[in-house]
């Protein structure tokens, strides 16, 4: 329950309600629970006063002092809160976890460091605001503007960004890890420092503007697929920007035996902005699986043929390779890239395996379980398929 005191002077006006905490700066009060929907509380000084569970429903509370308030599951839908300073501070940070924003008007308003979590911000103007370094984990966003809106550094682990628009928004250090995204709109926003962008949750496509595309380098392949941008523009999105392409694309032969380790690969290669593809995730449902490959050789700069006693076993990895051979005579460069995992190309009688011993150097990843040792070899193969364009 609110404190009828505090309550009282608040209903005599803002200017009362102001005066009188100028004079009482060691109080802070206590306004839970309260109903003030539709109030004009505009210009009110309600720092570090308790708000929590207050009913503000379109209250009006544009260029209120909002402070390090406690409003943990007020209710402020439609209230309007424009330029609003519901800043936090480093150690007291102005709560709203939890709170119902929904529809409104925060539209440059103040919210740096601010605990948002959990809160509803469904359709809400943030457009301009400043909510530099805020915690938005698991707020709903969706529908919201947040154009020109500074999140730098702001955690949006999980929260809802569907039909969000993100229009010259600063993310530079948001994490976007887990966010939901389906419908969400970039557009001229540079994506470079943006952390979690491979861990987005994507419920359906997004629109990315060729501005965003141009501003932001070496953003992660599985957020281009997961917002629905199709593989022929993936490839050549380091042209479109006026980059070179990196490192040749390439397609992994192996044994699901070792299904594992290539996952981790492919993912790592991609994320590295290698553009790579294995049968597995990639094949068509309903495609002719040896023709499908076939093709995805020929299409391909490179065969990256995972070795190991699996695959040395195993006609189809055979037959990719003696295809990577044929089209190294026709190509007249070098296609086939063998790496091993094990040591059973080294003692194998298997002819295509002691070829490949004889005449190729051959990768090392059988430490690909240690951490450290696996990523000097990323780092080995990553240098070999790099272009020479762009060594």
């Amino acid at each position: 329950m609110p404190n009828d005191e505090h309550l009282a002077l608040l209903r005599q006006g803002t200017a009362i309600w102001n005066e009188w905490r100028t004079r009482a700066l060691d109080i802070s009060p206590d306004l839970s629970d309260a109903d003030l929907g539709h109030a004009n509380l505009s210009g009110a000084n309600f720092r570090e006063t308790f708000l929590i569970r207050a009913n503000l429903r379109e209250a009006d509370l544009s260029y209120a002092d909002l402070r390090r308030a406690q409003l943990h599951q007020a209710d402020l839908r439609q209230a309007d809160l424009r330029r609003a300073d519901l800043s936090g501070g480093f150690h007291n940070d102005a709560n709203f976890s939890r709170a119902n924003l929904s529809g409104a008007d925060l539209r440059g308003a103040r919210l740096g460091r601010a605990d948002l979590s959990g809160a509803n911000l469904h359709t809400a103007r943030l457009d301009f605001a400043d909510l530099d370094s805020a915690n938005l984990s698991g707020a709903n966003l969706s529908d919201t503007d947040l154009s020109g809106a500074n999140l730098r550094g702001a955690n949006l682990v999980r929260a809802e960004l569907s039909g969000t628009l993100l229009f010259q928004t600063n993310l530079c250090e948001a994490d976007l890890s887990e966010a939901l995204l389906h419908e969400t709109i970039f557009t001229n926003t540079n994506l470079n420092n943006t952390l979690g962008l491979s861990e987005c949750k994507h419920l359906g496509p997004s629109s990315i503007d060729f501005r965003t595309l141009s501003r932001s380098k070496d953003l992660p392949i599985p957020f281009f697929r997961g917002c629905g941008l199709p593989d022929s523009l993936i490839d050549y999105l380091p042209s479109l920007s006026g980059d070179a392409i990196q490192f040749y694309s390439c397609f992994i032969s192996y044994s699901t035996k070792d299904a594992v380790f290539v996952e981790q690969l492919h993912e790592d290669l991609q994320e590295k902005g290698v553009r790579c593809w294995f049968a597995p995730h990639d094949l068509r449902i309903g495609a002719k699986t040896w023709d499908a490959i076939d093709e995805a050789i020929r299409l391909r700069e490179k065969l990256l043929v995972v070795l190991s006693e699996g695959s040395i076993a195993s006609d189809w990895v055979e037959d990719e390779v003696n295809k990577a051979y044929a089209e190294e005579r026709e190509r007249k460069e070098t296609v086939l890239f063998p790496i091993r995992i094990d040591d059973a190309v080294m003692t194998t009688p298997e002819p295509w395996a002691c070829k490949l011993r004889d005449q190729r150097n051959i990768g090392d990843f059988r430490q690909w379980q240690e951490p450290a040792e696996y990523q000097k070899s990323l780092d080995r193969l990553l240098r070999d398929l790099r272009t020479n364009a762009a060594s």
